[in-house]
């Protein structure tokens, strides 16, 4: 992190100091691959602030931290110094470092930055906010983003619908399918569908998760993977139910005579 600078002897005794403050943040180290490391974003930053003539007075650093929170310990300290009047200009390598949700973004430049006389400056997007066109840009920018963010997530989510209705797995095989080859769809198995029948029907029948485990350890019925029956376990089963719906039949055998 860099330090401050030599006082400024033209400023009046007791007077508090404002200077441009850095901030840089990754939340991964896979981002040191795709340009965005913190000593990049600490570079540009420095030599930011020696061609703008300003004076920096440090680089508040947080690491392995998300971008959807502005819940973090250097961006904390950071709006302590804006608060006190200690920042003239906040300087970041890119909006996204900063925050990933628009919402965040512009509320602490309409609440904590703009009250306060601090430009927010963003390098990348070369964005001012000391200027009404750095607003507007800044709005426009952080509203795209956001979009695309969300474009992003629709198309994933469609796609793993997509995946789910064909069968195909998802993570770990669940309880009354297999696998038989990777990338293959999932096939059922008979025998794990009994205790998943009978899940079904008990719960249905609003009997409790922890009773529904008793009957099925009571029974000797198998786990996934060889586990013990709990309601954590049968809660599971339970909340994925609608993978099994075209699989269950009344022709699945039922466990004791409940």
């Amino acid at each position: 992190m860099l330090r401050g600078a030599t006082p400024n002897p033209t400023a009046p005794a007791g007077a508090t100091r404002r200077q441009a403050w850095g901030y840089c943040r990754v939340s991964t180290e896979g981002q040191v691959n795709e340009g965005v490391s913190l000593e990049m974003q600490r570079t540009r930053i420095v030599a930011h602030c020696v061609a703008a003539g300003l004076e920096l007075g440090g680089v508040l650093v947080d690491e392995g931290a998300s971008g959807k929170t502005l819940d973090r310990p250097a961006f904390a300290a950071l709006l302590e110094k804006v608060r006190a009047g200690e920042v003239s200009h906040l300087i970041i390598y890119k909006l996204d470092r900063l925050t990933r949700r628009t919402r965040d973004l512009l509320g602490l430049v309409e609440d904590e930055l703009k009250p306060r006389g601090v430009a927010l400056v963003s390098l990348s997007e070369a964005i001012d906010t000391g200027s009404a066109a750095g607003v507007m840009v800044l709005t426009m920018l952080g509203a795209l983003a956001q979009m695309e963010r969300e474009l992003i997530a629709e198309r994933t989510s469609a796609a793993l619908a997509h995946k789910r209705s064909r069968g195909d797995r998802l993570g770990t095989t669940p309880l009354g399918f297999r696998t038989p080859e990777a990338g293959a769809p999932m096939v059922p198995v008979a025998a794990e569908l009994v205790p998943v029948q009978h899940i079904v029907r008990r719960r249905t029948a609003g009997v409790p998760f922890r009773a529904i485990a008793a009957e099925l350890t009571a029974a000797g019925a198998p786990t996934k993977r060889g586990g013990r029956w709990d309601a954590t376990t049968v809660r599971k089963v339970w909340l994925g139910r609608d993978r099994y719906a075209a699989v269950l039949s009344e022709n699945v055998p039922k466990i004791g005579a409940a």
